[in-house]
């Protein structure tokens, strides 16, 4: 199988930490993509991906899975005998899922959209608006305080055991890096969460 993705960019990192905390990281090819040269324009990228995004998964049959999540689904699905990390029963997929959609909905997208619209690096395929930027950095750093209060009394977002929820948060407030913004020294919840997430061997991956 193959993984087109970007060494740099956090959404492909989820999928290389989801699949490194599965032990499944060598079942796949990493394949790098230049975002910034343009290399997921091609009509040949756009064949696995119309939306053009990475990461995108290449099966051996040829047809492709993009998505993040949808490509850590797969894994999950694909080899049951390895760690879950999208739950066990209901309660748990669910609750995941909440996790998962917080994080997207509340955390990465307006983080995203700062590093868009604050830092010009894709001024050359699209408008930024400067004010909006700085308005998604503030919306960014709200999270951080909830993730704080979330993480006072377990060890991960779920409780005793990582998930996909803390992956997923991992790159996130990591990615918070490149528009100027880390974990506050009163966090401190959250500081021990990181140190504890950043330890682990799948973090390098």
């Amino acid at each position: 199988m193959k993984l087109y993705e970007t060494r740099t960019a956090p959404n492909p990192r989820r999928v290389r930490i989801f699949l490194a905390e599965k032990g499944l990281l060598d079942t796949v090819e990493l394949i790098q993509i230049d975002l910034q040269k343009g290399e997921n324009l091609t009509p040949e990228f756009a064949a696995r991906n119309p939306l053009k995004k990475v990461p995108v998964l290449e099966l051996p049959d040829g047809s492709c899975v993009a998505e993040t999540m949808a490509i850590c689904r797969y894994f999950e699905e694909a080899y049951p005998d390895s760690k879950p990390l999208l739950g066990r029963s209901a309660l748990e997929k669910a609750r995941i899922e909440q996790w998962l959609r917080w994080i997207d909905y509340y955390f990465m997208v307006p983080t995203g959209m700062a590093f868009q619209h604050t830092t010009g690096y894709f001024k050359d395929r699209m408008t930024p608006f400067p004010e909006w930027g700085e308005e998604c950095k503030k919306q960014a750093s709200r999270f951080f305080s909830f993730l704080d209060r979330q993480l006072a009394d377990k060890p991960f977002l779920m409780g005793d055991e990582l998930t996909a929820a803390d992956i997923n948060a991992l790159c996130t407030v990591d990615f918070n890096r490149v528009i100027q913004q880390r974990i506050a020294p009163e966090q401190a919840n959250l500081k021990a969460w990181h140190e504890r997430m950043s330890a682990r061997p799948s973090a390098a991956a």
